[in-house]
C-alpha cells in the first residue's frame, strides 16, 4: 500500500497515508506527552531555554533572574533574544516571553515579575536652564521632546495621568527614536525632554544628571510579566525558571 506520493521536489501523503496519520495521531501524541513528563522529572535541569524580551526589559530580567538561575543550574543555557517587535513566541520557537502585563496574549499563562512600574518624564538641568520647566502636560507642546516609535511603527502619544485625569500628548521635537538608551543619551546631551521607564533613568535622576518632571502625572502601572504557553509537561529547565521567578517575585 502506497502511503506517500514522492517526486523530485516534494513528498505528499496519499489518502491511505492521511488516514493512517489521523488514526495514529492521538496515540503518538500520548507517547510524546509521556516522554515529556519523564524528561520533566529529571533531577537536574539541563538544555537550552529560549527567551524573547523587549530591550528595555532585558537588563531587569538578566539581573533579577538569569544570573541567579545560571548559578543554580550550570547545565542550563539561556538564549536571550531582545527585540522591539511583538512576536509569536510559539511560532518562533521561544519557551518564554516578557511583556508589560497589558500586552500578554490572552491564550498565554502570565507570571508577574514583581513590583509595578512607573514612567518618568525627564530632562537635563542644562536644557531646563535654557528653556524653562514644564509644569503641566500641555506645557510639553512648547518644548523640544523626544518622540518614541513603537514596535509597530506608530508614534507613541505620551500617556500621563493624575487622579483620574488622563492626557495623551502628541509631542514634537528634533528626534524620533525607538531605543531607550539612545533617548537617554539625547536627553543627557540636552537635546530635549524624554519619556522613559523609571528604571532606565532612576540613577541619572538620583545623581542629578536628569531632573524629573511632572512626577504627579506618572502613577504606577502593572509591571512586566513572563508569559508562556500552557503545556501539560513543561521541561525541567522551564519549570525551574518559573519556580525561581515566583520566588523572586515574593521577596
Amino acid at each position: 500500500m502506497r502511503l506517500f506520493n514522492r517526486t523530485t521536489r516534494s513528498v505528499a501523503l496519499t489518502e491511505a497515508g492521511q488516514l493512517l496519520v489521523e488514526q495514529l495521531g492521538p496515540s503518538l501524541q500520548g507517547v510524546n506527552d509521556a516522554l515529556e513528563a519523564v524528561r520533566a522529572r529529571k533531577g537536574t535541569p539541563s538544555g537550552v531555554l529560549r527567551i524573547n524580551a523587549p530591550p528595555f526589559a532585558a537588563l531587569t530580567l538578566f539581573s533579577t533572574l538569569i544570573v541567579e538561575f545560571l548559578r543554580r543550574f550550570p547545565q542550563m543555557h539561556i538564549d536571550l533574544v531582545t527585540e522591539g517587535r511583538l512576536v509569536d513566541i510559539v511560532a518562533e520557537g521561544f519557551d518564554l516571553g516578557v511583556r508589560v502585563a497589558g500586552l500578554v496574549p490572552q491564550d498565554m499563562i502570565a507570571l508577574s515579575l514583581g513590583r509595578p512600574q512607573r514612567f518618568a518624564v525627564a530632562a537635563s538641568p542644562g536644557y531646563l536652564a535654557q528653556h524653562g520647566t514644564p509644569t503641566t502636560p500641555g506645557d510639553l507642546l512648547r518644548h523640544a521632546c523626544l518622540r518614541v516609535r513603537l514596535p509597530d511603527g506608530a508614534l507613541y502619544r505620551w500617556h500621563l495621568e493624575k487622579q483620574g485625569e488622563v492626557a495623551h500628548v502628541e509631542v514634537n521635537g528634533p528626534l524620533t527614536l525607538d531605543d531607550a538608551a539612545l533617548s537617554r543619551a539625547a536627553v543627557l546631551e540636552g537635546l530635549g525632554i524624554g519619556f522613559f521607564l523609571e528604571q532606565n533613568v532612576i540613577d541619572d535622576i538620583a545623581a542629578g544628571r536628569m531632573v524629573r518632571l511632572l512626577d504627579d502625572w506618572t502613577p504606577p502601572f502593572p509591571g512586566l510579566c513572563l508569559y508562556y504557553p500552557g503545556r501539560r509537561h513543561p521541561s525541567a529547565g522551564l519549570a525551574a525558571f518559573l519556580a525561581l521567578a515566583r520566588e523572586v517575585a515574593q521577596r
